[in-house]
């Protein structure tokens, strides 16, 4: 691993598990020390992670944590309404014994998501999604999916902060359960409905209506009132 990468896969992982929170300034001094680099390793992995919009670079070179907005919020659940399910539906009509054996592995080890999860709770949830993506055998639509998944986790941690029922908590084991039955039984349009239902009640979605309900409040309690809000 080269320095660049080092440095690109801490402060990637400091942001997506909220350690730098969103609007945060980058501290590249002391994250050079702490990596025994210079800053110029450092500063061409900020580029990278700015290629996939989790850091902003200014002319003074100075770096921040993009921060959350509405519109990406909302970008994010709209694309997942039609991906998500689609890859659901193809991977009912084109799983492997393999894929299936996966697909159930990870849904057995799947938590519930509260309030501040841990990096390994969001990648068992990730885990899951991608063995069913991956069951797809669409090339192009696993890669499209896996790539939203780091900037759609910044949302989820949003979402999070406003904790969860265990009504929700219950749904969402359910939904995670019938697909899993509906990919094994072969059934697409099943599995194409729970996906497209599961991704309307998902964190995603609560974030969007957090940050919709915040924009149309006063001035006084806008988008300013949430941590690492761009208003």
């Amino acid at each position: 691993m080269t320095k660049a990468e080092a440095a690109y896969d801490l402060v990637r992982e400091q942001v997506l598990r909220g350690d730098l929170v969103p609007g945060a300034v980058i501290p590249q001094a002391a994250l050079a020390r702490e990596l025994g680099v210079s800053t110029t390793p450092l500063r061409e992995a900020l580029r990278r992670l700015m290629t996939e919009g989790l850091v902003e670079l200014d002319a003074h070179r100075d770096a921040r944590v993009t921060r959350l907005t509405l519109e990406e919020a909302r970008d994010l659940i709209e694309i997942r309404r039609s991906l998500d399910p689609l890859a659901a539906g193809l991977a009912a009509e084109r799983r492997t014994r393999e894929d299936l054996a996966l697909i159930r592995q990870t849904a057995d080890e799947l938590r519930p998501l509260r309030t501040d999860p841990g990096s390994a709770e969001l990648l068992t949830h990730r885990r899951f999604h991608v063995a069913i993506y991956t069951a797809s055998h669409n090339q192009l639509l696993i890669q499209h999916l896996d790539g939203l998944w780091d900037k759609a986790d910044r949302y989820r941690r949003l979402a999070l902060e406003d904790g969860r029922s265990e009504a929700d908590l219950d749904r969402t084991h359910s939904e995670h359960r019938a697909l899993v039955d509906a990919i094994a039984a072969g059934d697409s349009a099943t599995a194409t409905t729970v996906m497209l239902a599961h991704v309307e009640a998902s964190l995603g979605a609560r974030a969007v209506a957090r940050l919709t309900s915040a924009a149309e409040q006063p001035a006084a309690r806008s988008l300013r009132g949430i941590r690492g809000v761009r208003s």
